[in-house]
């Protein structure tokens, strides 16, 4: 019961949108026209319109989205609008997912500092990424640059259980 306090502030509420990928008014412009602050991360993808291929910017996941409301408000919507959805907590009783403002806006920062940031586990990193420039987000050495020299301590284990390291050349941002 103590998150019902907490029903009349703002918070980030991550969100789920059932509509197909072609809906005339999907649910982050839905709640934009609510004058609600929306967070959709998105990427560029070709489209043919009318015989004619056009970039268009997409969610990155479709059924992805991140809302700046109170959760009164929200219910509001979400009552009037069934293909949106709350995300919630796993093992509570409908707690939905939010996440805090300093997170989310490190997220935002990172997603909009370039037009088409690529996202790495250190386990996806290969040899053939050595020397590029990368960015660090997240952690205590959120906002270093470098290039990327080496990744240790990935090798013959668990994801559970994953250790690793990446060495970095570089200055701090």
């Amino acid at each position: 019961m103590a998150f019902q306090e907490n029903e009349e502030e703002v918070r980030w509420f991550v969100m789920r949108d059932l509509k197909r990928t072609n809906a005339k008014l999907p649910a982050y412009k839905l709640l934009d026209g609510k004058k609600m602050e929306v967070f959709v991360p998105m990427k560029w993808h070709l489209v043919t319109r009318k015989g004619i291929r056009i970039r268009e910017e997409v969610p990155f996941i479709q059924d992805l989205l991140f809302v700046h409301e109170t959760q009164n408000n929200l219910d509001a919507v979400v009552k009037k609008t069934p293909t949106l959805q709350f995300r919630w907590l796993r093992n509570t009783w409908r707690e939905p997912m939010v996440v805090v403002d300093a997170d989310m806006e490190r997220f935002i920062r990172a997603v909009d500092a370039t037009e088409s940031p690529r996202y790495y586990l250190p386990e996806e990193i290969t040899p053939a990424m050595y020397g590029r420039r990368i960015r660090i987000e997240g952690g205590p050495l959120s906002g270093y640059e470098g290039r990327l020299l080496t990744t240790r301590g990935l090798q013959g284990q668990t994801p559970a259980r994953r250790t690793g390291r990446i060495s970095c050349r570089g200055s701090g941002g």
